[in-house]
């Protein structure tokens, strides 16, 4: 079976302390998919939903202190409660704040995976790469080699999302490069699929980088149907047709449109 179809049958419960530019948007996309978003950060409370959700996403787009507060205690439970931990560090190495509070997250919670771009990952790992903003902006690093420098520093799944999409796990480093750059034009795209990691994740078991694999594929497959169907209609169309098809792409049309490869 297909983790796609797991994801449909199981609708794990999936956390999520975002941004508020993207609660909507990774919301319905969460819905769409088949999972359950649960967009809470009242310090109250976050304990214990993260103590009962198949994965916790935290994403550090809008940073204040008490937001940060929330990632440490949902982060917290979740690691003394086996549920797994996805981070999107969105603008680190732009800011100190943001480059202080990522290796304060990376420090005090045991991640099962870190999606980024290739800026906000190379800054985990201490590397130089030129950002603008929360974007990639320029730079000649080596991705796949920062990719599998952070899998190992952190002991969990790296996913770095660009052109083509690198996911390392230590042992193991994959190429996706399903896809359209239309993705670049809509907002929060990466951070839905930071959520999109975690339900991936929640039905993993044992096998969780190929059901992450499996889920970044997925994600970019919806992504080329959704712009073959509004082609020449603008970011706003695709956008709609993007969570359509993320409700309704089959996991056999995966498999047939799937450009996963084994680097190592």
């Amino acid at each position: 079976m297909s983790y796609l179809s797991k994801v449909r049958e199981q609708n794990p419960l999936i956390h999520n302390i975002t941004n508020i530019v993207v609660a909507n948007f990774s919301a319905n996309g969460l819905l769409a998919l088949g999972a359950s978003p649960f967009m809470a950060d009242s310090h109250e409370e976050v304990s214990d939903v993260a103590q009962m959700s198949g994965a916790v996403v935290l994403n550090i787009g809008t940073l204040n202190e008490y937001v940060i507060q929330s990632m440490l205690l949902a982060g917290r439970s979740a690691n003394q409660h086996g549920v797994p931990v996805v981070l999107d560090p969105v603008g680190a190495g732009a800011t100190a704040y943001r480059t202080e509070v990522t290796a304060r997250l990376t420090r005090e919670i045991k991640l099962a995976a870190l999606r980024g771009n290739a800026a906000e990952v190379a800054n985990v790992v201490g590397r130089t790469w030129i950002s603008k903003g929360v974007d990639a902006g320029a730079g000649d690093g080596d991705v796949i080699g920062i990719a599998e420098e952070a899998a190992a520093k952190l002991g969990s799944i790296v996913i770095i999302t660009g052109k083509d999409d690198v996911i390392a796990d230590g042992n193991h480093t994959y190429i996706v490069s399903n896809g359209h750059p239309i993705l670049t034009k809509v907002t929060g795209t990466g951070c839905l699929l930071s959520a999109v990691v975690g339900a991936f994740l929640a039905v993993g078991g044992d096998a969780k980088t190929d059901a992450v694999a499996e889920g970044i594929s997925f994600y970019g497959v919806a992504a080329e149907l959704a712009y073959e169907l509004t082609e020449g209609k603008g970011p706003g169309s695709f956008q709609s047709e993007f969570l359509n098809q993320l409700a309704v792409l089959t996991p056999e049309q995966v498999q047939a449109r799937s450009r996963i490869v084994k680097y190592r």
